[in-house]
């Protein structure tokens, strides 16, 4: 703590790095990380609610509250892996605690995804959705999904310095969580030996949790915030246990 402290100012400055990076030569801007979420829920609903006919009240809000979820995890999962080689130059000329680029790019998503909440509320006006003091708690599953996103980036970036192929590979492992997440449809439609496939899925927690207090009106259970604080410490302690057996070496390989 008393190191993040003391490089406080160098955080920030990644962070806002990435951000304006990520809207360069952009005409709309910031305004992209509301109509995104806002397009591809529209789309989607459309595809789902016309052809698959899932009987969803109030569709749109249930879709939307899956996609922040899972393009929070996979925006700042993919930043985080990248970030190490991205930041090789600095990292041979100057000492900066090198898990700062993996928490900054994964802070850096986390401020993306306070872009989104605009379009959520808009959605929420505009389909009648009921408005409660419990939405004040959704922050709740977003700083546990952070810190999950954190320890799975701080893993990710430290063995992507030694092998680039887990770019491809987490890819494809990314398309299948897609799947696996009950983001744009019902468990219940799932097959009974099936279902382990999304149980077995942490964001399938986190998206549950979130999506209970938004689109449920209802608080997560104890046994779910429990499920979802386990998973996020335990991936972050993982996590960081890998990065720091592997930072001593990152400087010969980036």
């Amino acid at each position: 703590m008393k190191e993040l402290y003391q490089f406080r100012n160098l955080i920030n400055e990644l962070v806002k790095r990435d951000i304006k990076k990520k809207y360069r030569r952009s005409v709309l801007g910031y305004l992209w990380s509301m109509l995104n979420p806002l397009l591809m829920m529209l789309i989607t609903a459309m595809v789902f609610s016309h052809l698959f006919r899932f009987d969803i009240p109030n569709y749109p809000l249930y879709l939307l509250t899956g996609q922040i979820i899972f393009t929070f995890y996979s925006e700042a999962t993919n930043f985080a892996m990248g970030s190490i080689l991205e930041n090789g130059g600095l990292i041979k000329k100057v000492y900066v605690p090198k898990y700062l680029f993996p928490l900054s790019r994964v802070i850096s998503s986390g401020v993306n995804v306070c872009f989104t909440l605009p379009a959520m509320v808009t959605i929420m006006l505009f389909t009648g959705a009921e408005f409660h003091f419990k939405l004040l708690f959704c922050v709740i599953p977003l700083l546990l999904l952070m810190l999950f996103s954190l320890g799975i980036g701080l893993l990710l970036a430290a063995f992507a310095v030694y092998f680039r192929d887990i770019f491809h590979l987490y890819g494809v492992l990314l398309t299948v969580l897609n799947y696996a997440t009950p983001i744009f449809y019902p468990t219940k439609i799932i097959p009974l030996e099936y279902q382990g496939i999304v149980l077995y899925n942490p964001l399938t927690y986190f998206l549950q949790a979130f999506r209970d207090i938004v689109y449920g009106n209802v608080f997560p259970s104890g046994e779910q915030l429990f499920v979802c604080t386990c998973l996020a410490f335990g991936s972050l302690l993982v996590g960081g246990y890998a990065f720091s057996k592997k930072q001593n070496n990152f400087v010969l390989y980036v």
